[in-house]
């Protein structure tokens, strides 16, 4: 946090909005909480005023990965197709908290409060408007999916052009390490004796 931004939470006046950026198919989308167009960082966010809504939005002292709801209302029923077709699963979000001085001017810098993937949207349609609640996850959710790897020699070929490729290696190299992990499985192996009938059973 930067000290003027520092000092802005702190006064008894606080001017605030919050900036979003979610990321579709075709393109990112900038929006904020303000009117009319803001410039910040080489982003023009699109002011989209009280048609928008974000909740979920907490910190404590647990590891958890708490998910959040950004809500858009106004929308028109031509408009669902847009959603539903450009919203993609785990692209990133990113929101942050701002704050202006008295002349309105944005305060160096942002505090990014907020970094999630994008989950499904939830649509309600009246016929006239279609509210849209996109679900973010928080990046921790990952620690609660399978990996579904193994230390196999399959499993390490699955990778083994990328890692050559990192390691500025050529694509012709083999790497045999995981073939002998299957024969491990029912090896065994006598340390500092030979095998007997005395000192091994």
């Amino acid at each position: 946090m930067t000290t003027a931004m520092e000092a802005a939470l702190s006064a008894p006046v606080l001017r605030c909005a919050v900036l979003a950026s979610l990321e579709f198919a075709s393109e990112t989308i900038y929006v904020w909480t303000g009117l009319g167009d803001l410039v910040w960082s080489g982003m023009t966010f699109k002011g989209i005023g009280d048609l928008s809504s974000i909740e979920g939005i907490s910190e404590d002292s647990n590891v958890e990965a708490k998910g959040v709801k950004i809500g858009l209302s106004g929308i028109s029923s031509e408009r669902v197709n847009d959603v539903l077709f450009e919203t993609r699963l785990m692209e990133t979000a990113k929101i942050w908290l701002a704050a202006f001085d008295e002349s309105l001017a944005i305060i160096a810098d942002p505090i990014m409060i907020y970094q999630g993937l994008m989950d499904e949207p939830e649509i309600v349609d009246d016929g006239i408007t279609c509210p849209v609640t996109i679900n973010l996850e928080n990046i921790l959710v990952d620690m609660n999916r399978a990996i579904n790897r193994r230390l196999s020699d399959e499993d390490q070929q699955l990778d083994l052009a990328d890692t050559l490729a990192r390691l500025g290696l050529p694509s012709t190299t083999v790497d045999t390490g995981f073939t002998h992990v299957a024969g491990l499985q029912e090896q065994i192996t006598f340390w500092g004796r030979s095998p007997s009938s005395v000192n091994n059973v």
